[in-house]
């Protein structure tokens, strides 16, 4: 994964929620472009998170420094603030800065149930979900936002899944991820406002259809294979690696008109064709305006000038 340029040397970001999927692929990004990255998670060798998966934060880490960067994994549960405050505690003190926090902490996977309304929907479930996916990035933010400030120029990810005008008008999945994914994108608002006049940056990002994990594993298939899933789900098709996102990043953290963004809900595909990188493949997605015109209106599955 590693690049040409480096244009994030001597910059510090923490991915919370680096294990897997869209983090780890952000962390890597990063590290392609020189950042020192922390990534923080529960899964790690010695012990696996309620996930019970194989990936782990040390894992990412040595992704990190293999892509050209400097990779750091630190054990951290972000439900827990006094684990959180003394990781952001170890950042200052090995490097004294934080330049860029990607809110990435979800963990809800295994928690929703889709079209489940919130009186059939596991209640202890439901709630678990909202506390993982909004409790985690506030402990974070609050924590972690006063030693990114400390430097003008400084970067705050929240990551969700749909932009916000998407997700306007949209009914999401369940009662419960519908309100955690909207309350992020409303949390990069409220951020922009309070770190805005203090001279950071907050946006919220969405990736595409990601191939994480435990998506192609959803789907019986692997990375090298993922096309082979068209033949059930079609608009597949459309899908991005989690490196695309990582790239979106990465991008953002090195404009220097950075603050342009502030406040806003951003995408994947429309930084590419801001920024002009890729995915690993050479292409470009557009899962989010693939999903008006071709998926939502029930079309046939063609991502022809979407990617």
């Amino acid at each position: 994964m590693a690049q040409v340029e480096r244009t994030l040397e001597g910059k510090v970001a923490l991915v919370a929620g680096a294990t897997r999927g869209a983090g780890r692929g952000i962390a890597v990004a990063l590290g392609a472009q020189g950042a020192t990255v922390y990534v923080s998670g529960r899964s790690t060798r010695g012990r696996r998170s309620e996930y019970d998966r194989p990936e782990t934060i040390e894992e990412t880490a040595e992704l990190v420094t293999a892509a050209g960067g400097r990779g750091i994994a630190v054990v951290a549960d972000h439900l827990v603030p006094e684990q959180v405050e003394a990781l952001v505690g170890r950042i200052d003190a090995e490097q004294g800065r934080l330049d860029v926090l990607v809110n990435d902490i979800w963990g809800g996977e295994r928690l929703f149930e889709w079209e489940s309304t919130v009186w059939e929907h596991d209640l202890d479930k439901g709630l678990r979900l909202l506390r993982l996916a909004v409790e985690t990035h506030a402990v974070t933010s609050h924590y972690a936002l006063p030693l990114l400030l400390r430097e003008p120029g400084g970067l705050v990810v929240e990551m969700t899944d749909g932009t916000a005008e998407y997700n306007a008008s949209r009914y999401r999945v369940s009662f419960f991820y519908d309100i955690a994914k909207s309350a992020v994108l409303r949390m990069a608002f409220a951020l922009g406002h309070e770190v805005g006049p203090r001279g950071a940056t907050a946006v919220a990002l969405t990736p595409g259809w990601l191939r994480s994990e435990m998506m192609l594993d959803n789907f019986g298939v692997t990375e090298a294979n993922w096309r082979d899933a068209l033949k059930t789900v079609p608009h597949f098709g459309i899908s991005e690696t989690p490196f695309y996102v990582g790239r979106a990043v990465a991008a953002l953290a090195a404009d220097p008109e950075l603050s342009r963004w502030n406040g806003q809900s951003l995408s994947s595909g429309q930084l590419a064709r801001v920024y002009g990188f890729t995915d690993v493949d050479g292409s470009r997605p557009d899962a989010w305006r693939y999903m008006v015109e071709v998926q939502d209106p029930d079309l046939p599955a063609d991502p022809t000038g979407y990617r």
